[in-house]
């Protein structure tokens, strides 16, 4: 059994002004994708120039914040916040839903895509590659905070969560999904990126290797309290993950007698 090793959520501390861990690994997360995606634009994988690649990741920021505290709100909190709605812009008090997260990307690269008069899937083959080691920073951040903890286990690897206040050694859910959401996707999806695909299958790789993953792991977390385990005994974020790999499939298959690119 381990015990959690009580990292201090604020790495900086200037005056009042205090910088945590988790809006660092969102910078980190974010440093990661411009890396990744100027190796691919000057290597020649796509047509798309830095400055592209710059507009890109700032709308994305602003999906990601928007979609994904919408998706927080409706998904797991809708009574809630509808109740008192002044409280979905405490985004300082937490709550983000990678699934909302997504639709709010997807969304921003939508009008991207249009402004640049390509498809949708052109772009998402582009950044798809680029999101997972974004993730598993974001995972880390979940981790340094002792948030999303994991199931009880029995394992030798088992950690107490003091914010648990029960004593029980948990599975560390975060750490799974860093590792498989995060650099077990980026393995997935960026060595597939790497030979010419037709339009959409690389899109296509990254739904369904993240939906899987997220199912996966969604085994060992620890259900959401307001929520508790839903249909068929499956999490929120197992049913959010669901739709994801079906629709994954569905433009795989779409995309399997297109011309390669």
């Amino acid at each position: 059994m381990l015990h959690y090793p009580q990292i201090d959520p604020v790495a900086l501390q200037i005056g009042p002004v205090a910088i945590h861990w988790y809006g660092l690994m969102y910078l980190i997360g974010f440093a990661l994708v411009w890396l990744l995606g100027r190796w691919r634009i000057q290597h020649g994988e796509t047509d798309l120039s830095l400055r592209d690649l710059e507009d890109i990741i700032f709308y994305s920021v602003l999906g990601v914040v928007a979609g994904g505290r919408l998706g927080y709100v409706l998904f797991y909190k809708p009574a809630e916040y509808l109740a008192h709605p002044i409280e979905i812009f405490y985004l300082w008090q937490g709550g983000m839903s990678f699934h909302g997260g997504l639709i709010g990307v997807i969304v921003v690269l939508l009008i991207f895509a249009r402004k640049r008069q390509k498809t949708l899937l052109e772009i998402g083959d582009f950044v798809a590659p680029l999101i997972p080691l974004g993730l598993a920073a974001g995972r880390m951040g979940n981790f340094i905070n002792g948030e999303l903890w994991g199931r009880p286990t029995t394992l030798p690897w088992g950690m107490v969560f003091p914010q648990t206040a029960d004593g029980i050694a948990r599975h560390p859910s975060q750490l799974y999904e860093m590792g498989l959401e995060g650099f077990a996707l980026f393995a997935l999806v960026w060595l597939f990126a790497r030979k010419p695909r037709p339009i959409g299958q690389v899109s296509a790789m990254f739904l369904m290797g993240y939906g899987v993953f997220r199912f996966l792991a969604e085994f060992t977390r620890e259900p959401d309290t307001y929520l508790g385990l839903l249909a068929g005994g499956l999490s929120m974020g197992q049913l959010l993950s669901m739709p994801m790999i079906l629709a994954g499939i569905l433009i795989y298959a779409w995309s399997s007698n297109k011309a390669v690119r």
